[in-house]
């Protein structure tokens, strides 16, 4: 459906987007794609590595002592720390 647009159709899909949205809050909506995107695919990142069997070799597992795991991040857009939150996080208790 998409290869079959001609140049025409294309321009006024674009005037009709602009008309509904502005061109003021086009490149915030974008800018907010794009960091969807990029936390997306981190996070795909992460999900494959977690997937990933560990190497069970005996002379690895004698070298390396075991740690606990540290609480793991969701990682927001550089410059964004306000959206950052850890995975597993305790919900505070409240005292009266």
């Amino acid at each position: 459906m998409m290869g079959n647009l001609k140049p025409l159709e294309i321009i006024l899909i674009i005037a009709v987007i602009l008309l509904l949205f502005g061109a003021k809050k086009l490149p915030d909506m974008a800018r907010s794609l794009g960091k969807s995107a990029r936390i997306l695919k981190s996070e795909a990142k992460a999900m494959k590595k977690d997937d990933e069997p560990a190497p069970t070799t005996d002379t690895v597992a004698d070298q390396v002592p075991q740690q606990p795991a540290a609480a793991r991040t969701i990682q927001a857009a550089p410059g964004d720390v306000t959206s950052s939150r850890p995975v597993n996080e305790a919900k505070p208790t409240t005292q009266s």
